[in-house]
C-alpha cells in the first residue's frame, strides 16, 4: 500500500467526484473482508491503520501472550512474542503481529476487490442521483441511443454538468405522433428521480405540461425574470396546448412577449414540439373574462356563471359554435382544464330573446 495507491484514490476524487474519505472507508472494509475470509478465528482481533500523511496502510493482528498456545490465530508463546517484540514482554501482554496483504488467498483477494468495485459503483450512483435530483422539473437535452420496437420505450442518454445517465422515455410519456430516431438530440422534462437497486432512475417525459412551461421560460426573458407569469397550462401533447399568461407590468403585453417579434419565440417552441399548436391567452381574475379568452380563437357573446360556482354557460354565434367546441371537443376540453370550470357552450339562436346576451 504505497504512495501510488493513495494517488489513485486522489485521482478518483478529482475525476469522478468520489470523496477520498469514502474510498478509504471502503478500502478499510475490503481489507477486513479479505482477512476474515482467510482468518475467521481472528476476525475480531485485526486492526487496520490508514495513515494519509505517510501514505501508508498498516494491518496487524492483536495476539495474546500465553504459556501454551491453543489458538494460533490469536495467541503466541512468550518465546515467539519476544522474538517479534522485545524481552520486556510477559505472559498476558498483547503483541501486534503484522499482516502481509500479498499473502491473502485468491478468494480473499477477490472479495476485497469486489468490495472496492461495489464502493465505486455506489459512490458514482450517489453522485448521479444528487445531480439529477437537482434537475427535477427542469429540461435536459439528450441523445436517443436505442428504441425498443416491442415496448416502444426510448432510451435516451441525458447529461447534467459533467454527469451522464441513461433514462427511459416510456410509451405513456411519448408524443404519439412523434417519430424519434437513434442519434437524434431532443429535449425532455425531468419528472422525478428515484433510487433503485440498479442505480438512479430518471423519469422523463415529452408529454408533461411542464415541458411547455420550461420552454417558454427559456425563450421568453419576461417569463424568466418574473415580469410575465404563466398561470395555467392545459395540454394534449402532440396536438394542442393552451397557456394562460399574466403581466405584472402594465407596460408589458404578456401575449406579445410570449409570441415574440414576428412570432419568433413561440415558433421556436412549436418547432421543438414538432408542430404542436399553442394558444396563448390572457389570464384574468374575472372568471367570465378568463373563460371567454380560454375559448379563443372562437368569439364569445357571453359567459354566465351557474349557481354551483364551478360551471358556466357560454353563448357564441351559431357560426362560431364548431370553432368554440373544436375538433372532437378539444377546444372546449382544453379551455375547461385551463380555467378549472365546466363549460356548457350554446349557440346564440337558442337564446335570441335572452337579454343577457352581450354582443361583442
Amino acid at each position: 500500500m504505497n504512495a501510488e495507491f493513495f494517488d489513485a484514490i486522489a485521482d478518483l476524487e478529482r475525476e469522478k467526484g468520489i470523496p477520498k474519505e469514502y474510498m478509504l472507508e471502503r478500502i478499510h472494509q475490503a481489507l477486513l473482508a479479505a482477512f476474515r475470509k482467510d482468518n475467521p478465528e481472528a476476525a475480531d482481533r485485526v486492526v487496520i491503520d490508514i495513515d494519509e500523511a505517510r501514505k501508508k496502510i498498516d494491518m496487524y493482528v492483536l495476539k495474546t501472550v500465553v504459556e501454551e498456545v491453543s489458538n494460533p490465530a490469536v495467541e503466541l508463546t512468550l518465546e515467539q512474542a519476544r522474538k517479534k517484540a522485545n524481552n520486556k514482554i510477559n505472559i498476558g501482554d498483547t503483541v501486534r503481529e503484522d499482516v502481509e496483504t500479498k499473502k491473502f488467498g485468491r478468494i480473499a483477494a477477490q472479495a476485497a476487490k469486489q468490495v472496492i468495485i461495489q464502493g465505486i459503483r455506489e459512490a458514482e450512483r450517489g453522485i448521479i442521483y444528487e445531480e439529477f435530483t437537482s434537475k427535477e422539473h427542469e429540461i435536459l437535452s439528450g441523445v436517443v441511443t436505442r428504441i425498443d420496437p416491442r415496448s416502444g420505450s426510448v432510451y435516451i442518454k441525458i447529461s447534467s454538468s459533467s454527469e451522464f445517465t441513461e433514462a427511459v422515455l416510456l410509451p405513456g410519456e411519448r408524443v404519439k405522433s412523434e417519430v424519434l430516431r437513434e442519434g437524434e438530440r431532443i429535449k425532455v422534462y425531468v419528472v422525478e428521480v428515484r433510487k433503485s437497486s440498479r442505480g438512479p432512475q430518471v423519469i422523463i417525459s415529452r408529454t408533461h405540461p411542464g415541458l411547455v412551461k420550461r420552454l417558454f421560460e427559456l425563450e421568453v426573458p419576461e417569463i424568466f425574470d418574473g415580469t410575465v407569469e404563466i398561470k395555467s397550462i392545459a395540454r394534449e401533447a402532440g396536438s394542442r396546448t393552451k397557456i394562460a399568461v399574466w403581466s405584472n407590468d402594465s407596460e408589458v403585453d404578456p401575449i406579445g412577449a410570449c409570441v415574440g417579434p414576428r412570432g419568433s419565440r413561440v415558433a421556436t417552441i412549436v418547432d421543438e414540439l414538432r408542430g404542436e399548436k399553442i394558444d396563448i391567452v390572457k389570464y384574468s381574475e374575472n372568471p367570465e373574462e378568463y373563460i371567454a379568452a380560454a375559448l379563443s380563437p372562437a368569439e364569445v357573446y357571453s359567459v354566465s356563471m351557474l349557481e354551483d360556482g364551478k360551471s358556466c354557460r357560454v353563448i357564441v354565434a351559431d357560426n362560431q359554435l364548431s370553432l368554440a367546441i373544436g375538433k372532437e371537443g378539444q377546444n372546449a376540453r382544453l379551455a375547461a382544464r385551463l380555467t378549472g370550470y365546466k363549460i356548457d357552450i350554446r349557440p346564440a339562436s337558442e337564446f335570441m330573446d335572452d337579454t343577457r346576451i352581450k354582443l361583442s
